[in-house]
């Protein structure tokens, strides 16, 4: 092997440049979700169980029961928008209907405070962003600025949708219930 042939190999660093935003937050905070998930049940000294029970959420408040639906719908139906062909006949339809959806899921995220009880929690600042971004990113389309588009549109979705969805699964939370048991 010539000197020229080493040399012409990308270098890890100029490969680690080519990653996303995106793929890096997912990728931080799947390790958060990892550290925090083991350290809770290991302090509980629990061993999960994958098990559907939707009776937690059931009884849980009318607002909740409102934002997970809504999320629900913004994640079924963001993950066809990120898949689908841009631009496809529908797009605009669903991206509607997905704006719609992540409006309820932020707005009612507003009365929801089971966290710090009386309070609201540092995750309601994300719901603030959503409630902004959201006219950005149609302001954007209106404007015909795709690329502008496509980045709020697409940072809403892996940060308020993937990873605050994410979070939501820790052990001991309400979507923790109603998928796992310990």
């Amino acid at each position: 092997m010539s000197l020229t042939d080493v040399s012409s190999q990308p270098t890890l660093k100029s490969r680690l440049g080519r990653i996303s935003k995106n793929t890096w937050m997912i990728s931080i905070a799947l390790v958060v979700y990892a550290v925090l998930s083991i350290a809770i049940l290991m302090h509980f000294q629990a061993v999960p169980r994958f098990r559907i029970d939707l009776s937690p959420l059931l009884r849980s408040e009318t607002a909740v029961q409102i934002h997970v639906a809504a999320a629900v719908t913004t994640l079924l139906v963001g993950t066809v928008l990120m898949f689908a062909p841009k631009g496809f006949r529908l797009h605009r339809t669903l991206g509607w209907t997905w704006v719609v959806a992540m409006a309820v899921t932020a707005g009612s995220s507003f009365f929801i405070t089971m966290i710090f009880e009386t309070h609201f929690s540092p995750i309601h600042a994300l719901s603030a962003w959503t409630m902004i971004g959201l006219p950005m990113g149609i302001a954007a389309i209106r404007r015909r600025d795709v690329a502008k588009h496509r980045k709020e549109m697409t940072g809403m979705f892996v940060g308020a949708m993937l990873i605050a969805g994410l979070f939501s699964m820790l052990p001991g939370r309400l979507m923790w219930e109603v998928f796992f048991t310990t």
